[in-house]
């Protein structure tokens, strides 16, 4: 191991950025630029962020977070860092758009997967944003890049708060602050004897000073302790992300070249045979879908079966198949040998048979969750099964593509399909969707499921149910509760008209 060399008095230091003479260790240090500035700027967001989102419920609150970090990171990035970022900056987009869901959707479900996935593409972009490429990923690389970003996002806070704070400099001044302590101490009774008098004196200076000490100080401070916690727990946050973001890159970090081949120890002939032994099976299977599913008469399930028992049972076995017959198709690709020519063409063939024969398995259970909601109607987790189901079905295709044309771009195609499906998700509105397709106006009202949906589903309760009896036990309940403004969303806004111009007063109540 080589020594440290060391700097002689006088002589220019390294470099704040690698150069070809200057070598930093090869595990990364932890290091903050203008600590000063960063330290504002974190603590200005940890303070935004815990006056907006201590809240019951979250609204336009989250976004005007992600855009604050944002924006902190601009500006004490600067132009230099904003040119590094611009070729991921791409992810931008898909955060902005995600958050700002959470600031138009009420119902818990699409809150919560937008803030996660939201949260997700933060920690992604705060790696990449000094360099790399996001698209060199593989499918392992971005749950571990997102758990580094984290892991590596906790060194920040400490070195942060010992660059940029004079840490010895409070005690050097407490002795200056002891007589101004004693001073308050003396000066408490007084007080307190000169208040009595004069609230005696004067009734409406006795009410003001009552109103000033009617508080419960538990509680006051129970509060404050709470407000200071949540405030510098989102400060230590805010430091993580920028001082991640803004760091020193080493090199060799993820997404800064592209994903070395694994080695291949499967050989070609033992992978052929389980490529065309599992394509008989599913030729087999397919068959028998295909002729009663898709040809037959598909109205009533098998014999023997009740509707739930045939769908329930068949869904969740063809899931649990699609998924193990993806990751089997990426895993053969990954490790089976295939020298030459006339291997490659066998094996993309055989594993293009695969995933047409894996679509039709997909196609069958989208059949089977179809042929139960027409008996049972829709509900937020059935909808969920059919975005994720026509996910899997949109990565298997383009698992297909990249078999013949750039099998390196999967990882980055799927994660933006999982995008998209999330902002479909949120495009489609579940709960207005359960109320247009499972609710029929002049038929029996299952207000029990109506008054469960979130404010989302009002404006649809509203074309279907108004002018009739039923409408004021089909508005959810906490359609409109008492919010302030950072609780506000386009769902919440919109269910507030109705409340206030269109719902019978004694259904207020």
């Amino acid at each position: 191991m080589n020594p440290v060399p060391t700097v002689p008095h006088g002589e220019p230091r390294a470099p704040s950025s690698p150069s070809p003479d200057f070598a930093f260790p090869a595990r990364p240090v932890a290091f903050i630029q203008a600590p000063r500035r960063m330290l504002v700027a974190t603590a200005a967001v940890g303070v935004l962020a815990q006056v907006l989102l201590d809240r019951a419920s979250w609204g336009v609150s989250f976004p005007l977070v992600i855009l604050a970090t944002l924006g902190a990171l601009v500006a004490l990035g600067g132009h230099e860092a904003w040119e590094r970022a611009r070729p991921n900056a791409w992810l931008l987009g898909p955060v902005l758009v995600i958050a700002g869901f959470v600031a138009v959707r009420d119902s818990p479900w699409l809150r919560t997967l937008n803030v996660l996935t939201a949260s997700w593409l933060m920690l992604l972009l705060m790696h990449f944003w000094g360099g790399g490429r996001v698209q060199r990923l593989g499918m392992g690389g971005y749950p571990a890049v997102v758990l580094s970003s984290v892991g590596r996002g906790l060194a920040y806070p400490r070195v942060l708060a010992r660059e940029a704070m004079d840490l010895a400099s409070p005690r050097k001044r407490l002795p200056l602050l002891m007589p101004v302590l004693r001073g308050l101490l003396f000066a408490l009774p007084v007080l307190m004897v000169f208040g009595l008098l004069l609230g005696g004196a004067d009734v409406a200076f006795a009410a003001a000073l009552e109103r000033v000490f009617d508080v419960d100080l538990g509680d006051f401070v129970a509060e404050s302790l709470r407000n200071v916690l949540g405030g510098l727990l989102c400060a230590v946050a805010a430091a993580g992300l920028l001082g991640h973001a803004l760091r020193r890159r080493s090199s060799g970090e993820a997404g800064d070249a592209e994903e070395a081949p694994s080695e291949r120890w499967l050989g070609f002939t033992e992978a052929l045979v389980l490529i065309l032994t599992v394509n008989a099976l599913f030729l087999a299977f397919a068959s028998f879908q295909v002729q009663y599913l898709f040809i037959g008469d598909a109205t009533s399930p098998a014999p023997g079966y009740s509707y739930s028992e045939y769908a329930r049972r068949g869904f969740f076995e063809l899931l649990a198949v699609t998924v193990m017959t993806l990751g089997l198709v990426m895993g053969l690709a990954r490790w089976a040998r295939r020298e030459s020519p006339t291997a490659r063409l066998l094996f993309q063939v055989g594993t293009s048979v695969m995933v047409l024969l894996t679509l039709v398995i997909v196609a069958s259970a989208m059949k089977r969750l179809v042929m139960y909601e027409d008996v049972f109607g829709y509900t937020r987790l059935r909808i969920f099964s059919h975005v994720f189901m026509v996910l899997l079905g949109g990565v298997l295709v383009w698992r297909g593509v990249t078999l013949w044309w750039r099998p390196e771009r999967f990882a980055v195609g799927a994660h933006a399909a999982a995008l998209v499906a999330v902002m479909g998700v949120n495009v489609i509105n579940p709960d207005a969707l359960i109320v247009r397709y499972s609710q029929v106006p002049k038929g029996p009202v299952d207000t029990a499921l109506l008054r469960t949906l979130s404010a989302d589903a009002v404006p649809e309760v509203m074309r279907l149910y108004a002018g009739t009896p039923h409408l004021a036990d089909a508005l959810p309940v906490e359609a409109c509760p008492e919010l302030t403004w950072p609780e506000w969303s386009v769902s919440r806004a919109r269910a507030c008209a109705v409340f206030g111009g269109v719902l019978p007063s004694p259904a207020r109540d």
